[in-house]
């Protein structure tokens, strides 16, 4: 008895000692690593003190609705201060500002704030930004020094979209794809020369979305009026889907499961999922259940969980929908149409006040872990979870860093 007691004493002692640390990712790009807004970061604090988690630094990054990525310990944004657009190259564990790229720039406010719109995204040792007017960059990440620029609009012909584009690069191989011009466009990352190009249309305000069909890799493209399945290699429409929103605004990214696609649009359109493949696709389900002005949602297993509503609305509710039949299984409203990700069987939401909430990420009911008002103003930019971090902004350019890494327990047991 005394032996056994012995053993098993010891192995919980060992396992509370040398516990695994909790797994932390850099978000090095828009919606993350796997593009859905998902992160793979576990062991980081779900709930904090009354007065919120630490803040561990406070800078000010330019108007605009610009996310964060974050890669080896720096953090990348965009802001825009009286028409003058900047990158900015922050310390992570500081906010110390390490370099700063400025240009010219109109805010192009248009029924709102107006400022940037693209989150940077950062590929080995280069940093890509592009701004609402089509100025397209890559910089070297660790000096901000200028590889290679070019101004899309007047190299390709592709018109401006009314909001400006949105689009955040993707990376895919040696590729550079942007939503500009009528489906996609395709540029060499190393030197900015253009591969392919879909036509000259204004484009949709959503990023490029990767998939697979079959053997293929293709890219999902959501257009101005049409979701178009783009193979990546030439730029060859594989399939589309007609989508029609008012002001041909469909901003939020497609949500790619398998072969179907989750599509969500504001101004009453609401949302759908998509089965597609060779030259053809198909209407699974369709309502109005969740309307997304501009963020998108996130898939967590068979759910589906964003924030329905317009923009303007007072509260909106924070919904989770069944991804295989569009119904409600439960709605909790926030104040103001904010942002959201997930982590970990949890969602962490910025409301549009500021008020950031962790719930899990389950369609039994919601149940907020915690909650703390963390910034003022108007909050519509993702937050970001990053290496025992949370990163939250708003329109006016305050963006925050929190603190909620998860301590390794070390503390014997009385018993």
């Amino acid at each position: 008895m005394t032996l056994l007691f012995t053993t098993v004493w010891a192995a919980g002692f060992l396992a509370n000692v040398f516990a695994l640390p909790a797994a932390e990712y850099d978000w090095y790009r828009w919606r993350g690593p796997n593009l859905n807004g998902v992160s793979l970061e576990t062991g980081w604090l779900s709930t904090w003190p009354k007065d919120g988690p630490k803040q561990l630094w406070k800078a000010s990054v330019g108007a605009g609705f610009s996310s964060v990525s974050v890669s080896q310990g720096r953090v990348y944004t965009m802001g825009n201060n009286d028409g003058t657009e900047s990158v900015s190259c922050l310390e992570s564990e500081s906010g110390k500002e390490i370099w700063k790229h400025s240009y010219s720039s109109p805010v192009d406010a248009h029924y709102y704030e107006g400022g940037t719109s693209v989150t940077p995204t950062v590929d080995g040792d280069a940093v890509y930004t592009l701004s609402k007017r089509g100025q397209l960059f890559c910089f070297e990440a660790a000096t901000g020094k200028i590889k290679w620029s070019k101004n899309i609009p007047q190299e390709t012909g592709v018109k401006i979209p009314e909001w400006g584009f949105a689009s955040s690069p993707l990376i895919e191989g040696h590729l550079l794809i942007l939503n500009a011009g009528s489906a996609g466009l395709a540029l060499n990352k190393a030197n900015g020369k253009v591969l392919w190009s879909t036509g000259k249309d204004a484009a949709g305000y959503g990023s490029a979305v990767t998939l697979a069909m079959g053997d293929q890799r293709a890219v999902a493209i959501f257009a101005a009026k049409h979701l178009v399945g783009v193979n990546i290699k030439n730029g060859e429409e594989l399939w589309r889907h007609p989508w029609k929103t008012s002001y041909d605004v469909n901003a939020a990214d497609p949500i790619i499961s398998g072969d179907k696609v989750f599509l969500s649009s504001g101004y009453g359109t609401g949302c759908g999922v998509i089965q597609f493949g060779a030259g053809k696709t198909s209407l699974v389900w369709k309502n109005k259940n969740m309307r997304n002005h501009f963020n998108s949602c996130v898939l967590v297993g068979d759910y589906i969980y964003g924030i329905d509503g317009q923009a303007e609305d007072d509260h909106p509710p924070l919904r989770c929908l069944d991804f295989k039949t569009g119904a409600v299984k439960w709605s909790e409203p926030i104040l103001g149409t904010g942002t959201l990700m997930a982590a970990d069987g949890k969602l962490i939401v910025l409301a549009g006040r500021g008020e950031l909430i962790i719930a899990e990420a389950s369609p039994a009911r919601f149940q907020a872990l915690a909650r703390a008002q963390v910034l003022g103003g108007k909050c519509w930019s993702a937050p970001v979870l990053s290496n025992g971090r949370i990163y939250c902004r708003n329109a006016q350019g305050d963006l925050v860093c929190l603190d909620v890494q998860g301590k390794l327990t070390t503390r014997l047991s009385e018993e």
